[in-house]
């Protein structure tokens, strides 16, 4: 494995004090910066208790020293590790030091980017290393550990393997035109073909709930003004995050507080009541109402339990996509005394609750959860948008396939794409902008 002549080095524990913080360096330079610094080279793997000297021999700090010569590394070049005292003055002290020696300073992410070109890693598994910095539920730090171990590329390279056995058979065969279509090769097709399709489905099923587990759901409140949607909000995230009043149109501007509901994220947006009104604000506090309904991954129509179906609530409906789901919540039951419940009416699914005393709050947050396609399963991962756009292509071209089995030019193309498409999930089909935009939004250091 070629080395990296490049040498970068980075702070990559957070900013702030610790009781320690590391410097990583990673590149061709690192076994002379070694020596230049601590005066000999480490043991390979091996915690090397250190003074880390600066140019003028002054000592800077104390600590531990790791060095991993490539390609046995995380990045597959030579790595060096300084594990120092976590203050701000030191590590920045570590790094000045370090870039005095033909050492420059790491672009973010350009560690895992480095270990993707030095095929430590492929595509699925460097993503997930950010992915599981960036985790703040336990279902989400399992599930991007499920993708760095491998599951998920796995999956998708035993589906690639089958294509390509596929296609080599599909191949042979059109080097025969002349001959006349064997029903046993079309069979044959059609087996591979229905089990490629049935682990192709089972896995976009299980992408769809790790998109989920990694970006949340944007749920809006909507409603005429004082139904209680910021009384719902507060009674939601635990906190007093909405101010709430009798008095109509308090909310001006859409409030975004993110609660945790069975380990999934969701992003609930409470906005101002619609109505008609000549105030200038509260129109522009409408607006943005209107805007975030369009981004919405699912919305609540609320209505205060006294209230008849009116003009205002035909506006509110007319609003939202038909693609968006919608769930109707009927507040305030304490003042009729009734029971928190759910009703179905046709495709429609009604919560009676009070978001007053909390009464059919964890009906709620089910029926919330059903509604954005939520369901635990076994092996999730966590996926990004990318992956599902790739699978869903994949889905697209093996869909055709299935309805050309006996016309091997066309079959052999479907095929291909749908390789191609899989292929760029892991990275054996990535453009570098691609590579750039991913890492990109890494932090440094890793």
């Amino acid at each position: 494995m070629p080395q990296s002549l490049d040498s970068i080095v980075a702070i990559a524990t957070a900013p702030g004090r610790g009781g320690v913080g590391v410097v990583r360096v990673s590149g061709g330079h690192v076994s002379s910066l070694a020596i230049s610094l601590l005066g000999k080279l480490p043991v390979p793997r091996h915690a090397t208790y250190a003074a880390f000297h600066d140019f003028d021999g002054s000592i800077i700090d104390r600590g531990i020293a790791l060095y991993f010569p490539s390609p046995n590394s995380y990045t597959g070049d030579d790595v060096l590790e300084l594990q120092a005292h976590g203050g701000s003055g030191v590590l920045s002290l570590l790094l000045k030091r370090c870039l005095k020696e033909n050492v420059r300073l790491a672009k973010p992410g350009e560690f895992t980017e480095r270990a993707f070109l030095n095929n430590k890693l492929d595509l699925v598994q460097a993503e997930s290393v950010a992915d599981l910095i960036n985790a703040t539920t336990e279902q989400a730090v399992r599930s991007a550990n499920r993708s760095l171990a491998g599951d998920f590329s796995n999956t998708i390279n035993q589906m690639i393997r089958k294509l390509i056995d596929l296609r080599v058979h599909v191949e042979a065969s059109l080097d025969f035109p002349e001959e006349e279509i064997d029903i046993n090769d079309v069979n044959f097709c059609e087996s591979q073909l229905t089990e490629i399709r049935f682990t192709l489905d089972k896995t976009l099923k299980l992408a769809q709930q790790g998109s989920i587990l990694r970006e949340g759901a944007q749920i809006v409140l909507v409603g005429k003004p004082n139904v209680g949607k910021s009384s719902l909000l507060n009674c939601l995230s635990g906190e007093d995050v909405a101010l709430v009043s009798e008095v109509p149109g308090t909310t001006r501007d859409t409030i975004r507080q993110t609660i945790n509901i069975k380990g999934i994220q969701l992003h609930i947006i409470d906005t101002a009541g619609l109505r008609d009104s000549q105030d200038v604000v509260e129109q522009m506090g409408m607006e943005r109402t209107r805007q975030a309904i369009s981004k919405a991954d699912a919305v609540l129509v609320l209505k205060d339990v006294n209230d008849e179906a009116g003009h205002e609530l035909e506006k509110i409906f007319k609003l939202i996509p038909e693609n968006i789901p919608r769930l109707h919540v009927i507040n305030k039951i304490d003042l009729v005394i009734q029971n928190a419940r759910a009703e179905n009416h046709g495709n429609l699914t009604y919560v009676y609750l009070s978001a007053k005393t909390e009464q059919g709050i964890d009906l709620l947050k089910d029926k919330i959860l059903q509604m954005i396609n939520w369901h635990e399963e076994e092996g999730v991962f966590i996926a990004r948008e990318r992956h599902l756009q790739a699978l869903i292509q994949a889905k697209q071209c093996l869909d055709s396939a299935a309805t050309v089995l006996t016309r091997w030019e066309i079959l052999a193309e479907e095929l291909h794409q749908a390789q191609v498409a899989l292929g760029k999930i892991t990275g054996e089909f990535s453009s570098d902008d691609l590579l750039g935009e991913i890492f990109s939004h890494f932090c440094i250091g890793k």
